[in-house]
């Protein structure tokens, strides 16, 4: 959609997100919206980021200009790494920690934004940034937060007075519906795995604050909480959120991101692999930037779909980090024994870039297995994919438990405790989705969902209401 801004004049935003890469996707394609109502839109991230980031369709380039902030440096974070794909799970406290160090940046970019005389009308910013609002309001500008999440997953945290009211100091207290959920709901954690990783939440971390701490604070300056996602989806969440919160909570739609048009001669391999397979034969696997892998996870999951005799795709990522190894020499080290030469029949994997967006929307491609992040499942949901659910922490298991509701999905079998699982849950989940007669309702399901969201207009209007709202609530103390 292009369209220039309308009488209430363009607007000045900047956005700020968290330095993962599936926060800054979400971030750019709200961006990328905005710049195409005729918005102003500065996206501030790090130099290294911002260079990893898709290129910018031409036509916006004009309203979209992308600011790098210097990261600092911090013991501990390896040369170079400025996001948490970058670094293994337990270093992510240290991005946390580097990421803090930008206050002084973004002091001097607003600073000199006011001199201009280009006072910012918002900053929109992530979860972890309860430092903005203080600055943006030295200057006086209003923020916004934009939540990446699943929108439930937010509710079942809860703001501050929900948790002083009801307190949750036990890891058992997130195995069940919070208290300020008014209606049947099964928001809450199966495992106790699970409910630990929302327990550490709660807890200070290597950055010396903890994140319910930073979200808290952010949510208590905030004048809007955004969130990616709609009422097709969360039926009835953002009415709940807006009276827990107290303040509104707007919808911005799935902003799903176009598949990108190959240029000739520059097809990526990984789709020219897809091209050679037969319709809906292929699985596509990946499991995010930030699951907390480790080589026996991957070798069961290898052995899995080795079991599971089924096609498949798969973007390995290295769970050491980016600056561990050179992504040519990582697969090795990760993959069962003989596993490539078994299955190069069938399977391909690549350690490297893979274009999730256009493996996903491939002919070739009838079913993803994902580990349940929010942006990688709605992804899906623009193809009608059925999935196979192997979520890990945060959110994930949240997201898997109300696909399999949905009928979409089917979730891996893992232990009650300590969430493992084996090859043969992995082959039994595949086979269940790719094989077995299940799949064939599972796929219709998918595809159900997908009717029901790709209703462009009905999502545009969504990126409608939220700039109603921007140009609404910037002018309130």
């Amino acid at each position: 959609m292009e369209a220039a801004a309308d009488a209430g004049g363009a607007l000045e935003v900047v956005v700020f997100p968290w330095l993962a890469f599936g926060h800054m996707l979400s971030f750019l394609e709200l961006s990328k919206r905005l710049a195409a109502r005729g918005h102003a839109v500065a996206f501030l991230s790090t130099p290294r980021n911002l260079a990893r980031l898709p290129p910018v369709p031409p036509h916006l380039s004009p309203r979209l200009r992308f600011v790098p902030l210097p990261l600092p440096r911090v013991d501990g974070l390896p040369d170079g790494a400025e996001s948490t794909a970058d670094v293994p799970p337990e270093k992510i406290e240290l991005v946390k920690k580097a990421m803090d160090g930008l206050a002084a940046p973004l002091a001097a970019f607003l600073a000199d934004a006011v001199a201009a005389g280009r006072r910012p009308d918002w900053i929109v910013h992530d979860f972890c940034h309860h430092w903005v609002p203080p600055i943006a309001g030295g200057h006086g500008v209003p923020c916004a937060a934009f939540m990446t999440v699943y929108a439930a997953f937010v509710a079942f945290l809860g703001p501050r007075w929900a948790n002083v009211e009801h307190p949750r100091a036990a890891t058992e207290d997130f195995a069940v519906v919070p208290r300020w959920i008014p209606f049947p709901s099964t928001i809450a954690c199966r495992r106790r795995s699970e409910a630990e990783s929302i327990a550490a939440l709660f807890r200070a971390n290597a950055s010396g604050v903890s994140d319910m701490d930073r979200a808290w604070q952010l949510f208590e300056c905030c004048r809007l909480a955004i969130y990616r996602s709609c009422d097709e989806v969360e039926p009835g969440m953002f009415a709940l959120l807006t009276d827990l919160l107290q303040k509104p909570a707007i919808p911005a739609g799935i902003l799903l991101p176009p598949v990108i048009a190959d240029e000739d001669g520059d097809r990526p391999e990984t789709l020219r692999w897809l091209d050679d397979q037969p319709p809906k034969s292929v699985i596509y696997v990946a499991l995010g930037s930030e699951a907390p892998l480790t080589p026996g996870i991957l070798h069961e999951l290898a052995l899995g779909l080795e079991l599971a005799g089924v096609r498949f795709l798969w973007a390995l990522r290295n769970p050491a980090g980016m600056f561990s190894a050179a992504n040519d020499a990582i697969k090795d080290e990760l993959l069962p024994a003989g596993f490539e030469e078994r299955t190069g029949g069938r399977g391909l994997v690549r350690t490297g870039w893979v274009p999730q967006v256009a493996a996903l929307a491939h002919g070739a491609t009838g079913a993803f297995l994902t580990h349940c992040g929010w942006g990688s499942t709605i992804e899906s949901f623009a193809c009608g994919h059925p999935l196979v659910l192997l979520p890990f922490v945060l959110d994930q298991p949240l997201v898997a438990r109300a696909m399999a509701e949905k009928g979409v999905g089917v979730e891996v079998a893992r232990d009650e405790t300590d969430g493992s699982f084996d090859r043969d849950g992995v082959a039994a989940a595949v086979r269940r989705v790719m094989v077995d007669e299940e799949g064939k309702a599972l796929a219709s399901n998918a595809m159900k969902l997908r009717e029901l969201l790709k209703d462009q207009g009905r999502q545009e209007t969504y990126i409608d209401d939220l700039v109603e709202h921007l140009r609404r609530y910037r002018g309130r103390c």
